[in-house]
């Protein structure tokens, strides 16, 4: 994977230029409860959290994930059937991968491929913004994947969620404070495939990911555990979205739900207080 990444840093500018400024990147804490929530003013970001995704912006301008609208310096690499692992030109973090559907389709469901995408990227989330959570690109499925340990929900979920917890787990069953609620699975060996999908379908209502609304991840712990996390959503943008006075250009997605809040706007990060992230979470989640 590392050949991978390196072999396309050397051959993107824009890619390259975008991970070097990475290490200028800055960022804070603040602790709601249980979860120390990461700001981070990421600039190149703007283009994620400004997207127009109205239907007729989308009609109007080419999807970006379709290979034939790509860039030519930016190649692909099987991951799963139907599915090609592809640098994020726009990074969050040091590692950051866009994992795309070979076919245009929207983004719709809870795709399980997501369990072979996280086993082939041992120590990555893989996650998934549904089309109302966050996705700067309903119009095509896609996942995405990060180091785990960048993500601040799961850390915390390994750290409380045990198997002697049960198989399912909440923030009030794992007697947690955080800004808002979802569901922690554990899926063992001994579950088949269908099974998984009735366990995901039954904790977090079909309802969510049939509208889109829902922030999802899929990763292998380090005890070889898989592991979904859900976080049902309210609303794919808060009521606070824009540039004006007063308002914080912050849509947030499934790294923003795991604790990192994307700041494109200096003026966002610096000013950005605990009672408005709590109101993002809480109008944002349930």
């Amino acid at each position: 994977m590392l050949e991978f990444i390196d072999g396309q840093l050397a051959e993107w500018p824009l890619a390259r230029d975008n991970y070097q400024a990475l290490g200028r990147t800055e960022r804070r804490s603040i602790q709601l409860g249980d979860l120390i929530i990461g700001i981070q003013h990421n600039p190149a970001r703007i283009v994620s959290t400004g997207a127009k995704t109205d239907a007729k912006s989308l009609a109007e301008r080419p999807c970006f994930l379709c290979e034939r609208n790509r860039p030519p310096q930016q190649v692909g690499m099987k991951i799963a059937e139907g599915w090609e692992l592809l640098l994020n030109p726009f990074p969050i973090f040091p590692t950051h991968f866009t994992i795309v559907s070979k076919t245009h389709q929207p983004q719709e469901g809870f795709p399980l491929d997501m369990v072979t995408m996280a086993e082939k990227l041992p120590g990555h989330t893989v996650f998934f913004n549904g089309k109302r959570s966050g996705a700067s690109c309903p119009d095509h499925l896609h996942c995405q994947a990060v180091k785990t340990h960048e993500l601040p929900l799961m850390r915390l979920i390994e750290k409380k969620h045990g198997l002697d917890s049960g198989r399912v787990a909440s923030p009030e069953s794992l007697e947690l404070n955080v800004p808002f609620d979802f569901k922690s699975i554990i899926i063992t060996p001994d579950m088949d495939g269908m099974a998984q999908l009735a366990s995901i379908e039954s904790t977090i209502g079909k309802s969510y990911i049939n509208e889109g609304k829902l922030n999802a991840f899929v990763w292998i712990d380090g005890n070889g555990l898989l592991r979904i996390c859900a976080i049902p959503r309210n609303l794919h943008r808060p009521s606070c979205y824009g540039t004006e006075e007063g308002q914080h250009l912050i849509s947030p997605g499934c790294i923003d739900m795991a604790g990192v809040i994307i700041t494109p706007l200096k003026k966002d990060y610096e000013s950005l207080t605990e009672d408005d992230v709590r109101n993002i979470y809480s109008e944002c989640g349930i």
